[in-house]
């Protein structure tokens, strides 16, 4: 069983679903993305290689998000390139020589009516992503729908590659990074949270594994919340006290710290009557 869960710029978690057994994740990707349970709409969605497929880059291009996958085998890749229907091949300088692989434009104009239907359908929750996909990849053998899909996402993800590899502009490529950086440390906090039963999930039906993600989510959201409030006031603190604190270095700061969090014991969950933060700690006091 996985636990796909979708983590924002903020560390904030932002929706999930429990993903049965160890079907690729591309497969659920989009019904997470599509299933938000609050917050702004994301602009790029930065994932792992296991959620890549020409078909998603094709779905996800067309709902209007830019996929951003950390695909491995950057080298075994291939550039795509599309040319004008009926017109002289395009000049791509110095990208001709890599942009051998040309998109099949004419199979995208004539399903183009579909897949805009398809995209509404999906928008308007009428059909799955996870259903929608499976039919058109069809067990590798593309529908001719799911072809067209493929090569307009071919578009995409030579857009994403190109800028994955830009030797001069290396911001994309470090947002996405960053951003993967952030899900696996939420991810290790998530296992040092999980520590009952071993971190087993022992309910055998769905819908009590969906509960105990759903509480555990929340607990994490709750910490980083709580760390994010108190990191906030302890730099404001120490800016009035004459600290030259920098924004390169507040930038740095993450929320996903807990040595100071005892994972042990009960909790009570009263807020204070003032609902003002507690007294920070002096940093000389135990000297």
């Amino acid at each position: 069983m996985t636990w796909l869960n979708a983590v924002n710029d903020q560390v904030a978690g932002i929706g999930a679903v429990v993903v049965p057994g160890t079907l690729r994740d591309s497969l659920f990707i989009l019904d997470t993305i599509l299933t938000l349970d609050g917050g702004p709409r994301p602009e790029m969605v930065a994932t792992d290689t296991a959620s890549y497929s020409d078909i998603v880059f094709g779905l996800f291009r067309l709902l209007g998000y830019r996929f951003s996958p950390r695909i491995a085998d950057l080298a075994d890749q291939r550039f795509w390139r599309a040319d004008p229907i009926g017109g002289p091949p395009g000049d791509y300088g110095a990208l001709n020589a890599i942009a051998r692989h040309k998109v099949n434009v004419e199979k995208i104009r004539a399903h183009w009516p579909d897949m805009l239907r398809v995209t509404g359908s999906l928008l308007t929750n009428t059909v799955r992503s996870y259903d929608l996909i499976r039919m058109l990849a069809h067990d590798g053998n593309p529908t001719s729908l799911g072809q067209a899909f493929a090569e307009y996402g071919r578009i995409a993800k030579t857009l994403h590659l190109l800028a994955m590899v830009d030797p001069i502009d290396t911001s994309y490529r470090r947002t996405v990074h960053r951003q993967l950086t952030v899900q696996e440390s939420r991810h290790r906090l998530a296992r040092k949270i999980f520590h009952g039963q071993r971190g087993e999930l022992r309910q055998a039906y769905r819908e009590g594994q969906e509960d105990a993600l759903g509480a555990l989510g929340l607990a994490l959201n709750a910490v980083v919340l709580w760390n994010t409030r108190y990191i906030d006031a302890a730099v404001t603190q120490l800016r009035a006290d004459g600290h030259p604190v920098l924004d390169e270095d507040v930038a740095r700061l993450s929320p996903l710290g807990d040595a100071h969090i005892n994972m042990l014991g009960r909790y009570p969950f009263t807020p204070r009557p003032d609902r003002t933060l507690r007294a920070l700690r002096d940093p000389n006091a135990a000297l």
